[in-house]
């Protein structure tokens, strides 16, 4: 990373969960990060929760300064005015457009026109949020993972007004950050990872309410094929791996008997109905005790931490990738 580099300074809008673990990433890159959030009054849940994020990355011997120093870089102000003067500002708030695009007026009046807005959306088009602002060429979809400080994914997403050069800044920038981002040129509700997420959980439920599978089945399948390859390969690189042409014969019996069903699953109704929030209240698809569902939280991290290792041994390297 330049020196150059690391002296931008940059903004997060939101100090949640992902909020925080956004501006750890970007604190441990190096940049002084400025952080607006609603009410002062969370922010030193929301300072010790990114300590405690910057000690892990200490541990995983990925930050080499000294957790406390870099914290210094973190400002938390309620006061849009003070983001005046950053080059990129990030929020992380909930999924409404109404709220995302009321927040982007406001950053309108104190950023200049050349500072990139991101949205740590997962789902809204980005089309949707430049409309209406003065500068709809510097809006990106920022999409992260959780936990922002650890994963190395990124999708950047260009509306229809983007700038193709604000989205190359905003790759090189998240490069700099130990990412390794892909670029969507066009809009699409979903981008990448959740449309063929999404598609994937729908033929999960077909399964599970049909009676051909349990949940405990479906993991474990899962888990124990599609999670020995997708960190190393990506779907098309595997199947240039494992032979091309009975993928085609596979698709033409196949595509037909898959759930193509525009309804939200029952299953997944029903529990959300209940109350279930998963390990976050010890109600989810499978039984947890506070203990168990703390305990399940602390091995995602870890695990978090091990596939990162993995994952950068593996990386392609420019020359490896289709042009």
């Amino acid at each position: 990373m330049t020196y150059e580099t690391q002296k931008i300074r940059l903004g997060t809008v939101g100090l949640g969960l992902m909020g925080s673990s956004i501006a750890t990433c970007l604190l441990a890159a190096g940049h002084p990060v400025t952080a607006l959030v609603k009410d002062l009054g969370g922010a030193d849940e929301a300072r010790g929760r990114i300590r405690e994020y910057l000690h892990q990355l200490q541990r995983e011997e990925l930050l080499e300064e000294e957790p406390d120093a870099v914290l210094h870089r973190l400002r938390i102000t309620d006061e849009v005015a003070d983001l005046r003067g950053l080059e990129v500002v990030i929020e992380s708030i909930i999924e409404n457009v109404g709220e995302k695009k009321r927040l982007y007026a406001q950053l309108e009046t104190v950023l200049s026109p050349t500072a990139i807005i991101g949205s740590n959306t997962s789902a809204i088009p980005v089309s949707l949020l430049q409309s209406g602002l003065n500068h709809p060429e510097r809006v990106l979809g920022i999409h992260w993972a959780e936990p922002a400080h650890i994963t190395r994914f990124m999708e950047i997403i260009c509306g229809k007004d983007t700038d193709p050069v604000c989205a190359q800044r905003m790759v090189a920038l998240a490069e700099s950050w130990g990412k390794e981002p892909s670029l969507l040129r066009k809009d699409i509700r979903g981008f990448i990872t959740n449309r063929i997420m999404y598609a994937m959980l729908r033929e999960a439920f077909y399964l599970v309410e049909n009676g051909y599978a349990t949940v405990e089945d479906v993991d474990r399948s899962l888990r124990n094929d599609l999670g020995y390859w997708i960190t190393f390969a990506g779907p098309f690189r595997f199947m240039d791996l494992t032979g091309i042409p009975a993928y085609l014969t596979v698709m033409k019996d196949l595509f037909p008997e898959l759930s193509n069903t525009t309804e939200t699953p029952p299953m997944m109704e029903d529990l959300v109905a209940a109350g279930a929030k998963g390990v976050g209240n010890a109600h989810g698809f499978y039984p947890y005790t506070p203990e168990t569902a703390e305990e399940w939280e602390t091995r995602f991290i870890e695990f978090s931490y091990d596939i990162r290792k993995l994952a950068q041994k593996y990386t392609p390297t420019p020359a490896e990738s289709p042009q």
